[in-house]
């Protein structure tokens, strides 16, 4: 096993690592739970260690995500728009291995970051050279991108997936929501606040409602309520995706859930692998920074 490089996607929760050859192709992938949430300045350096151990001490390593956040590990501050998705000004953590993080992106009006996306768009661009549209990353905080020359022109935020995840959890439809999955109700449900976003809310209380007095199953509750919240995400989203070129890039469940709405709305997306545009977009960045690294 030759490793020349390590690719690394810290996020809040997790750290994931994989040994890179020469050629920009993992030979090898690991996962921790040591994700920048939970660890105090001094603790990243060992983290990545104990992780790494037994690949080359002195491979350098490319981190993207919130390891570069102001809670990180070494601030690596967002890059403004418009601008390439990948800033070759990359901050320099502490310690004798070389690591190298990638700064996110800030739009400042109107105000919207990101961390990590940047990564999969650059990821997507190396793949599709000279491409111009919209790139939709759906997750926690769903954005919306615009590119256009081989730049990130501007983006927006959804907080759709934390929405979800508040809702199936704290909220009284945590008494309905369950396993599987019912297509035909999240087309209704998409449909419905698509055309009536304003109606969400009214919406939401009858997933619970249907569930006390009808039995609605719990794959049917929870197909409706992500149909509904991403109908509304799609209603406000509508600039950015009526007549447009547009790409999905996310976990083959959610980004899948995307197309499907998309293609309802007449729009073929095309969709990509979230963790294999990462790692295009962390090979781009080990290429951009070049023998420094």
């Amino acid at each position: 096993m030759s490793i020349s490089w390590i690719a690394a996607d810290w996020g809040t929760s997790n750290l994931r690592l994989w040994a890179m050859d020469a050629s920009g192709q993992p030979v090898e992938h690991r996962t921790s739970a040591e994700g920048m949430g939970g660890l105090d300045p001094d603790g990243f350096g060992p983290a990545l260690e104990r992780l790494a151990e037994g690949w080359p001490a002195d491979a350098p390593v490319i981190a993207c995500g919130m390891v570069g956040s102001r809670q990180g590990w070494v601030e690596a501050p967002y890059a403004a728009l418009p601008c390439p998705p990948l800033c070759p000004d990359m901050a320099r953590a502490p310690g004798g291995r070389p690591v190298f993080v990638i700064p996110g992106l800030k739009q400042t009006t109107p105000a919207d970051v990101m961390r990590g996306e940047e990564t999969q768009i650059a990821g997507y661009m190396a793949l599709n050279p000279g491409w111009d549209g919209v790139i939709c990353l759906p997750g926690t905080h769903t954005k919306w991108v615009e590119v256009s020359a081989g730049e990130v022109v501007s983006f927006r935020t959804f907080m759709t997936g934390e929405l979800f995840a508040l809702l199936a959890g704290n909220s009284v439809l945590r008494h309905s929501v369950g396993d599987g999955w019912d297509a035909a109700a999240f087309e209704e449900a998409l449909g419905a606040t698509l055309s009536r976003p304003e109606d969400l809310a009214a919406r939401l209380f009858r997933i619970r409602a249907d569930h006390l007095l009808t039995g609605t199953q719990g794959a049917e509750a929870t197909a409706r309520l992500s149909g509904l919240l991403i109908g509304a995400e799609l209603a406000a989203a509508r600039p950015w995706w009526l007549g447009r070129e547009v790409a999905v890039i996310g976990a083959q469940k959610i980004a899948g859930a995307y197309v499907t709405a998309l293609g309802l709305q007449g729009v073929p997306a095309v969709e990509a692998d979230a963790e294999a545009m990462t790692l295009k977009g962390l090979a781009a960045a080990r290429t951009l920074i070049g023998e420094s690294a």
